[in-house]
Parts: C-alpha cells; structure tokens; sequence
C-alpha cells in the first residue's frame, strides 16, 4: 500500500462532493495547532515526569487525529498495553471528538 500524501489524497477527492474532512487534506503551517497544545498541556499535567512529549494532529489539522510521542519513568516497569492505557485515561474527554490515536511511549534511558 502506498504512503498517503496530500497529492494522493487530492487525487481521490477530485470530483466529490460534500466530504467533511476534505478541509483537512493538508496542513497549510508550520505552528502547532490549537488541538495540539491542549493535548499537550493535559499531557504535561498528568505526567509531570516526561522529559519529552510531542502531539501532531495527523488528520491535516482539524482535530480528527493525533500522534503523540511521550517519554516518561511514570512508564517503567509497565507494559506497552499499560501505558497506552495512562495515556488513553488522561486523555479520556479528548478522544470522544477524535477520529483516531497514534500513541507512541517510551521511557527515559539514561
């Protein structure tokens, strides 16, 4: 299968009408979004103890979906499935608007 691309995604889209995510198929800036800094700042609050965390809204920038890369020792001695799951909880309010969540953990190596 094929990366996606704004051109690919362009290129299907030709043609149709009334996609309520066709506003979405690129992002136009370079500045985080507004969905991307909340995501963030909750984040940092429920894990205080990240040395690094990063959210991209994936889904073009309207909000539909997100990766977010966090590094944290909160996640040690857990397994993958058990911080995914830290994650999920504190962002339990968020993902009801979400079309999606791409979550990426680690924990710090020192």
């Amino acid at each position: 299968m094929a990366a996606w691309s704004p051109a690919a995604a362009a290129s299907l889209l030709r043609g149709t009408r009334r996609l309520p995510l066709l506003h979405c198929a690129q992002r136009m800036f370079a500045s985080q979004t507004e969905g991307e800094l909340k995501v963030t700042q909750i984040l940092k609050e429920k894990f205080p103890q990240a040395t690094a965390i990063k959210v991209t809204d994936i889904s073009g920038g309207c909000g539909a979906m997100y990766e977010i890369q966090i590094e944290s020792e909160e996640f040690k001695e857990k397994r993958t499935v058990q911080q995914h799951q830290m994650v999920n909880q504190a962002l339990k309010e968020e993902i009801k608007g979400m079309h999606g969540l791409r979550i990426f953990t680690s924990v710090p190596k020192h």
